[in-house]
This record gives structure tokens, sequence and C-alpha cells, in this order.
């Protein structure tokens, strides 16, 4: 996996995601809103270096734990669902889980810029899992919160998401199995 995010941006509302559940308490995460301190983000749309996100994700984990990532990855799920149906990418309503995973994809290619055109790839479906591999440098443990909480929003039940195969674990790629009911 290439780790490099020179050149690599994505949009400012991806990072006001991030920051969004400690807001209410920014006394309490002064190190964590440092990292922001000189990003203007009131435009939503606006792109903002990829290191940085990956900073906040990284203090969260190191700091406050995986669930707080996971949590995280569920609010980045929110925006990009809510993206993908303002541009026609799935019916919001009516998505299936594969339709969903198609267009995490396709926003993927447009929310974030990437020289090596780096994001998503669907490995395997089948009629109750899809395997999705991370080709972006985006937080391993926060992809648990964005892929559960985007096929969560599909009418399907049981959803899980779990490694098939993790850089953690020596393999080149992180691949999520994302499985329903």
């Amino acid at each position: 996996m290439d780790h490099s995010t020179e050149g690599v941006t994505l949009m400012a509302a991806f990072i006001s995601d991030v920051l969004k559940n400690y807001q209410p308490n920014r006394e309490d995460y002064e190190e964590l809103f440092a990292k922001v301190k000189n990003l203007d983000l009131s435009d939503p749309e606006s792109m903002v270096p990829m290191q940085i996100y990956n900073d906040l994700c990284q203090w969260i984990e190191d700091n406050l734990g995986k669930f707080n990532l996971i949590q995280v990855g569920r609010n980045v799920g929110e925006t990009t669902f809510a993206a993908m149906v303002q541009q026609g990418m799935i019916r919001e309503n009516t998505a299936t889980p594969l339709e969903v995973l198609q267009g995490l994809k396709a926003a993927a290619e447009t929310m974030i810029s990437d020289p090596k055109k780096r994001g998503w790839e669907i490995v395997e479906k089948g009629n109750h899992h899809i395997v999705m591999r991370r080709t972006q440098t985006f937080n391993s443990k926060l992809q648990l919160g964005l892929l559960s909480g985007l096929v969560r929003k599909t009418n399907v039940s049981g959803v899980n998401v779990d490694y098939e195969r993790s850089l953690e674990d020596g393999a080149e790629f992180d691949d999520y199995r994302i499985s329903w009911m």
C-alpha cells in the first residue's frame, strides 16, 4: 500500500465530521483542535490536505481509542451518504448495499483529489456480502464505522463489518468484509 499523501486533498466537510463529536467540549480536546487552527472549514466543499485528516484520526485513535474512531466513521458515512443522494449516485430510500458501496467508490473519486487515483475497490460481491479494498490512506479503523453506517442506511439488517485481510496483519491492503442478513 502506498501511504503517501503528497498532493492528496479531501473536502473540508470530512474534517468537520471528525471534529463533530468533540465540538461541544472543545476545551477538553485542545490538542486535537490545534491541528486545524490554520484551516478555514467554513466552506465544506473546499479542499484541505489529507495529511491533516489522517493526523486527526490518528490522534483520536491514540488518545481516545478505536471505538471513538468508529463513531467518527459513522459521521463521515452520514455526510458521504447525503452527498451521494444529492449527486444522484444513489436513491435515498431504496438503495441496495451494492449500490451504496459502488456509490462510495465513486464518491471517493470525486470528494478526494489524489494524483494516484486511490480510494476503494470492490474485490468480491455475493448475495449477502461485499468485500471492499481500501487503497487510500484513510484511517483503517474509521472505515469500520463508515462502511457499517453506509450499509445500515439500506433496507437490510444484521450488518457486520470486519477485516478479511489487514495491513496490521501483514497484508498489502485492508480488505473489509461487509455482510448482512
